[in-house]
C-alpha cells in the first residue's frame, strides 16, 4: 500500500486570520497547489482520501477526491497536535489501500522524526513545505520506504 501524506497547501499567515484557525481557508496560491495535486496523483490509483477536519486541509485534497470519484473523509487523527504516532496508526489501519492523507506540519514533523529514527528517511531529507507530499510505502504494517515530492 502507498500513502500520500500531504501537508496542506498555502493558507496565508495565521497571524493575519482573525477567526477560528480551524476555518482558515487556502490562499489563491494554495488553491493552485491543490489543483496541481490532481496531476501529481492522477496515476496513483487512490482508493481513499482522508483529511484533518481543518478547512485548509479539506480544501487541499478536495480536487484529488473529485478526480477519483471519492469524498474527503474528515479524520481527527490528522488534526493539528494529533502527533506523529497517530499517523503511523492510521497508515497501518489503511493497509492494502492507496490513500491520500492531508495533515499539518507539526504532525508530519513528528512522523518524519520517527522515520529518521527507524533509518527510513535520512534527516537531511526531511522536508516539510506547504503543499508537499511524502510518498510512504507500507508492507505488513511496517513503513519500508518514504520519498519526498516538492510542492506543485
Amino acid at each position: 500500500m502507498t500513502s500520500y501524506l500531504v501537508r496542506h497547501a498555502k493558507a496565508g499567515d495565521r497571524s493575519d486570520w482573525e477567526g477560528d484557525d480551524r476555518l482558515r481557508p487556502l490562499s489563491p496560491a494554495g488553491e493552485r497547489q491543490a489543483l496541481a495535486l490532481v496531476d501529481l496523483l492522477k496515476d496513483a490509483g487512490i482508493q481513499a482520501v482522508l483529511s484533518s477536519p481543518y478547512r485548509r486541509c479539506i480544501q487541499t485534497v478536495e480536487p484529488v477526491a473529485r478526480q477519483f470519484g471519492l469524498s474527503v473523509e474528515p479524520e481527527g487523527s490528522l488534526a493539528e497536535g494529533a502527533g506523529g504516532d497517530t499517523l503511523i496508526q492510521l497508515i497501518r489501519r489503511l493497509s492494502g489501500r492507496n490513500a491520500v492523507l492531508c495533515t499539518h506540519g507539526d504532525v508530519l514533523e513528528e512522523f518524519l522524526e520517527h522515520l529518521i529514527r527507524q533509518g527510513v528517511v535520512p534527516g537531511a531529507r526531511a522536508r516539510l513545505e506547504k503543499g508537499s507530499t511524502w510518498v510512504v510505502d507500507e508492507e505488513g504494517g511496517r513503513i519500508v520506504k518514504a520519498r519526498y515530492l516538492p510542492p506543485p
